[in-house]
């Protein structure tokens, strides 16, 4: 088993969901995150002020498949979070040696 953490823009989930829901991937977990990588924040304007915001808002989508379907997840979320600008974001792929389901006995 392979499970995979995207951290991408918060108006691409709705596009990386329903493509994960399509090729029969359901099970995820969705969290609000925030942080920085290249794009080391943004410059906006607040009450005629430049203000820098150093953590972004992001979403972190974790989804833990069978190995031999983890590429394509990976495919499909770059494919559908990709706009080409810094904060598109980035995906990790880890190895899972066991998982347990809490209410089977």
């Amino acid at each position: 088993m392979k499970k995979i953490d995207a951290i991408i823009r918060p108006e691409k989930l709705d596009r990386v969901s329903d493509a994960l829901n399509e090729k029969g991937h359901y099970a995820m977990t969705v969290s609000d995150v925030h942080g920085r990588g290249e794009q080391r924040g943004i410059r906006l304007q607040f009450r005629g002020k430049e203000v820098m915001v150093d953590l972004i808002p992001k979403i972190k989508v974790e989804i833990v498949v069978d190995a031999a379907d983890a590429e394509e997840v990976v495919a499909i979320i770059k494919d559908k979070a990709y706009t080409g600008e810094n904060g598109d974001g980035r995906i990790f792929v880890y190895d899972i040696d066991k998982s347990i389901q809490i209410r089977a006995e």
